[in-house]
C-alpha cells in the first residue's frame, strides 16, 4: 500500500514522456473548449430567451454522443489510435471555425448553433475513448489511478479557467472571438498527438463494425461493478445537472449579465479542481464502489441546496463542493474501468464510459430545461438534487456488488457474476 499522500501524484508525468506531451497538449485544447462550451449556451439564450432552447442544445448532441460513443470504441480499437486522434482533432477544430463563421457575418443563424456543437460532440465522442485507451497503454497499471486523477485535474482546469476567461472575453470581445480562439488551441494538442509513437491496439485490432461493438456490449452482461460505474453517473447527470439553467439563473436570479454566467459555469470546474489537486489520498482507497457512491450522494445534496439559496457567493460555494464531488466520482469510476477491463476491449468499454459520461449531462440539460419550463428553474434544481440522492440509494440496494467493490476484486478478468443483486 503507497504510503499516505495529499497532493496529486504526479508519476505518470514524470514517468512518461508520451503521456506528458498528450497531457500538456490536450491541457491546451480543453481551455478553449470551454470557451465554447459556454459560448453556445449564451449564444442561444441571447437569441431565444428560453431555457427550454438551451437545453435542446443538449438534446440535439444526445444522438452523435451515443453513435460516435460507440463507434469511436470499435474504431480505437481497430486502427492506429494516434492516427484517430489527429482526425478527431482536426474535425472538432473544423466545427469551431464553423460556429465563428456563423457568428461573424452580424445576423448569426440559430440552426448552426444545433448542428455544429451535434457533430463536435458526436467527434468529441469518438476522441474521447480513443484518448482514454491511448492513456492506459503509457502508463503501467499500478500508475492507473494516478493517471486518472491527473486527467481530471486537467479536465478541472479547463473548465474552471475556460469558462470565467469566456465569460470575460464574451463581453469584451464578442462570442465569435470566442470561438476563434477555441479554433485555435487545437493547434497545441495535434502537435502533441504527432509527436506519440505510433498506438496500434493489442495484437494488430480487431475488426472494425457492429459485431465488434455487439461484442463490447455482452462483456458487461453480468458484471454489476462495471455496470455500476455506468448506472450511478448516469443518474447524478440525468436527474442532477442544473448547467443548462445557469444562463436563466445568472441573469434572472441573480440579476447579473455574462460575467455572472461564466462564474456559473466556472464554479463546479473550480470545486473539482481543487479536489482533483487533493487527490493523493486516492491509491489507498480499497473500497472504490462505496467511494463512487458517496461522492454522487454529496454531489445530488450539494445541487439541491444549490436550488435553494438565493445569494450568489453560496450559490457558487455549493457548486464547487458538487464539483469537487464529482471529480472524486470521476477518479473512481475510470479507475475501476481501466482495472476492470482486458486490454483488447479497452477501446469498447471506454466507448461506453463515453457515451454516459457525454450523454448523461445532455440528458440533464433537456431534463432541466424542461422541468423548468413547466415551473420555474428553483423547482428545477432542487426536484434533481434530491432525485439524484433517491437515484443512489436505488443502486446501493440493487447493484451490492458494486457498492462493496474493492481494488483486490477480479471480475473483469474472470467469469462473469449472475444476477443484479448478487
Amino acid at each position: 500500500m503507497a504510503r499516505g499522500r495529499l497532493l496529486v501524484d504526479l508519476g505518470p508525468l514524470r514517468q512518461s514522456q508520451a503521456f506528458r506531451r498528450l497531457w500538456g497538449g490536450y491541457l491546451v485544447t480543453t481551455l478553449g473548449s470551454q470557451l465554447t462550451v459556454v459560448a453556445i449556451p449564451y449564444q442561444v439564450f441571447k437569441l431565444t430567451h428560453s431555457s427550454l432552447d438551451v437545453g435542446l442544445v443538449g438534446l440535439a448532441q444526445i444522438t452523435p454522443v451515443l453513435a460516435g460513443s460507440l463507434f469511436g470504441g470499435s474504431v480505437a480499437d481497430a486502427v492506429d489510435r494516434r492516427r484517430l486522434l489527429l482526425v478527431t482533432q482536426l474535425s472538432l477544430a473544423a466545427c469551431s471555425v464553423g460556429l465563428a463563421l456563423n457568428c461573424s457575418g452580424g445576423h448569426p443563424a440559430l440552426w448552426p448553433l444545433y448542428a455544429l456543437s451535434a457533430l463536435g460532440s458526436g467527434v468529441a465522442s469518438i476522441d474521447s475513448p480513443t484518448r482514454s485507451a491511448v492513456l492506459a497503454t503509457l502508463v503501467g497499471r499500478p500508475m492507473f489511478a494516478s493517471a486518472n486523477a491527473l486527467w481530471q485535474l486537467l479536465f478541472q482546469v479547463g473548465q474552471v479557467a475556460g469558462p470565467a476567461i469566456a465569460g470575460l472575453l464574451l463581453g469584451q470581445v464578442g462570442i465569435a472571438s470566442v470561438y476563434w480562439i477555441d479554433a485555435a488551441t487545437f493547434a497545441v494538442s495535434l502537435l502533441a498527438v504527432a509527436s506519440l509513437p505510433a498506438l496500434r491496439p493489442p495484437g494488430g485490432g480487431t475488426r472494425f463494425g457492429l459485431r465488434s461493438i455487439a461484442e463490447g456490449l455482452r462483456y458487461l452482461k453480468g458484471r454489476p461493478v462495471l455496470q455500476g460505474t455506468f448506472v450511478v453517473d448516469l443518474n447524478a447527470m440525468v436527474l442532477g445537472m442544473p448547467r443548462a439553467l445557469f444562463p436563466a439563473l445568472a441573469l434572472v436570479r441573480f440579476h447579473g449579465g455574462a460575467a455572472t454566467v461564466g462564474l456559473l459555469y466556472a464554479a463546479p470546474g473550480a470545486g473539482a479542481l481543487i479536489g482533483a489537486l487533493l487527490t493523493g489520498w486516492v491509491v489507498m482507497v480499497r473500497k472504490q464502489g462505496w467511494a463512487v457512491l458517496i461522492a454522487v450522494a454529496v454531489w445530488g445534496a450539494a445541487i439541491a441546496a444549490f436550488g435553494l439559496v438565493p445569494w450568489l457567493a453560496v450559490a457558487l460555494v455549493l457548486l464547487a463542493l458538487a464539483g469537487a464531488a464529482d471529480v472524486v466520482s470521476a477518479v473512481f469510476r475510470g479507475t475501476i474501468l481501466q482495472l476492470e477491463a482486458p486490454e483488447s476491449l479497452r477501446g469498447r468499454l471506454s466507448s461506453v464510459h463515453t457515451a454516459v459520461v457525454t450523454g448523461g449531462p445532455r440528458l440533464g440539460d433537456f431534463e432541466a430545461g424542461a422541468v423548468a419550463a413547466v415551473s420555474t428553474p428553483q423547482i428545477s434544481v432542487v426536484s434533481g438534487g434530491l432525485g439524484c440522492l433517491v437515484g443512489v440509494g436505488i443502486v446501493a440496494w440493487l447493484m451490492p456488488r458494486f457498492a462493496r467493490y474493492d481494488t483486490t476484486d477480479t471480475e473483469g478478468l474472470g467469469a462473469p457474476s449472475t444476477g443484479v443483486k448478487g
